[in-house]
């Protein structure tokens, strides 16, 4: 009830805000679960490792197919793509996309402002920079799909982490600092190797192996909300992000839900499987229409199809993704 109670509160202070924000640079939506959502992204539904409704959507093999055991309780290993978090990429520093277009920080500093605009060594090239959110944002849970299902992650709604005050989003060089390993990824075999990891995230699933690759997008590191090379708002969003969930999972603050390992909870996993995720736009334009049967795709996808129209000038050059991560689960083993 309490958290009923905290989501009604948000749409209420989402609503009152809208029209205020409404004229100005900072623009959002609050999502609506019903229109705003593509539920068919929550598919298939795995048991013992086997479909149980494939309804046409992506799956990777990651459920058991051998009873599960927990706290000696003997369960059923079951899987599902679970909406668990949503991602805010904006120019404007404290414009909360997700939540109607608020303007959380009014008077609140920034390390840098977003931008899009051209190099000033070479005026052939155009890079950005964008602030990100990171919302904990488990949509099975607070609308009671599923019922109280112990498998479903029982977080309420919150705005996590602000890149506005973390310095490393702004500072490459104090970004490598804290994850030299990018310093292994900056040399042409291994952007080269990127051009694989785009074909097979466009085909069906990215490379695992290729953590360092945004697929079609760009590359993951630096972990920062630069971007040297922009091809427009869809593709630069979408890579930043992926680097948003892959610095959540390096500071463990998110954990991975997939596999063995999952049976029993969530574990730490400092190093993304990027394959675990699939994500869709929900602002400015809510990606529900089907494509192949499909209207959520993988990290790395190419944006050519499924990005079209989706960027509007001066209302929709910011953007808000909800993302899916697959959970496995043993199911009727785990009790809270």
């Amino acid at each position: 009830m309490k958290l009923l109670f905290k989501f009604l509160a948000i749409s209420v202070l989402v609503l009152a805000s809208m029209g205020a924000g409404a004229g100005d640079s900072c623009q959002g939506k609050f999502m609506n679960p019903v229109t705003d959502v593509c539920w068919s992204c929550a598919f298939p539904i795995t048991l013992f490792g086997k479909t149980l409704d494939f309804g046409g959507q992506q799956d990777i093999p990651t459920t058991p197919s051998t009873p599960c055991l927990c706290n000696a309780n003997i369960g059923v290993p079951v899987g599902f793509w679970e909406p668990v978090r949503q991602v805010d990429i904006t120019r404007k520093p404290y414009c909360l996309v997700g939540l109607g277009g608020i303007e959380a920080g009014a008077g609140l500093p920034a390390d840098a402002p977003g931008k899009v605009s051209k190099d000033t060594m070479d005026s052939t090239r155009v890079e950005s920079f964008y602030h990100a959110h990171y919302y904990l944002n488990p949509m099975m849970y607070y609308l009671g799909l599923l019922l109280d299902d112990a498998c479903i992650e029982r977080k309420g709604f919150d705005l996590a982490y602000l890149t506005e005050a973390d310095p490393s989003w702004v500072d490459d060089e104090l970004n490598n600092i804290f994850n030299p390993d990018a310093f292994l990824y900056g040399n042409p075999i291994a952007v080269a190797a990127c051009s694989a990891d785009c074909i097979a995230a466009t085909a069906g699933w990215p490379l695992k192996a290729l953590h360092w690759c945004a697929g079609c997008n760009g590359m993951i590191y630096p972990l920062s909300g630069r971007n040297i090379y922009h091809y427009g708002g869809v593709v630069t969003s979408s890579m930043l992000t992926q680097r948003l969930i892959t610095k959540m999972h390096r500071e463990g603050i998110m954990w991975a839900s997939t596999g063995s390992a999952g049976m029993c909870g969530y574990y730490p996993q400092i190093l993304i499987d990027k394959t675990t995720y699939k994500y869709q736009m929900t602002f400015p334009i809510p990606q529900t229409d089907k494509i192949d049967g499909k209207c959520c795709q993988p990290f790395g996808k190419s944006t050519i199809t499924w990005g079209a129209g989706k960027e509007i000038p001066a209302i929709g050059e910011d953007f808000s993704y909800l993302i899916f991560r697959k959970r496995d689960c043993c199911q009727g083993a785990i009790s809270f």
